[in-house]
């Protein structure tokens, strides 16, 4: 195929509209609750070993800022999924598929996702 179509090799130059960065996000936040699901598969486990490995983790959970900073990441990729997911569903039903409410439905999913973040923090810390 010799097309004299032009070639843009350089990714930086292309802006995306904001439901592709939403979808994007959405997918990325899917892999974070993958991998952080063994971290928290992890703990409970070490949690149900004994009554003080109970404590420990317990502990570590209160008291280490890096413990918080990380249950706070997952909570807030956790928000940001469910939210992100719950407009796809919308979507597949036929709500919100013109450019407009595609538009509207990706900045609503940021504002919630924004709201619900906040409150995992407040309640993480």
């Amino acid at each position: 195929m010799n097309s004299k179509r032009p070639v843009n090799l350089d990714l930086t130059t292309i802006k995306l509209p904001l439901p592709a960065y939403t979808s994007i996000l959405h997918r990325i936040t899917g892999v974070i609750l993958f991998v952080g699901l063994a971290f928290l598969f992890a703990a409970f486990d070490s949690s149900l070993e004994s009554k003080e490995s109970f404590e420990a983790v317990k502990e570590t959970l209160q008291e280490s800022a890096f413990a918080k900073f990380v249950l706070w990441g997952l909570l807030s990729a956790l928000a940001y999924h469910v939210v992100a997911g719950i407009k796809h569903l919308i979507m597949d039903v036929g709500i919100g598929e013109t450019l407009e409410g595609g538009l509207q439905g990706a900045k609503l999913t940021l504002a919630i996702s924004a709201v619900l973040i906040l409150l995992a923090g407040v309640w993480v810390w």
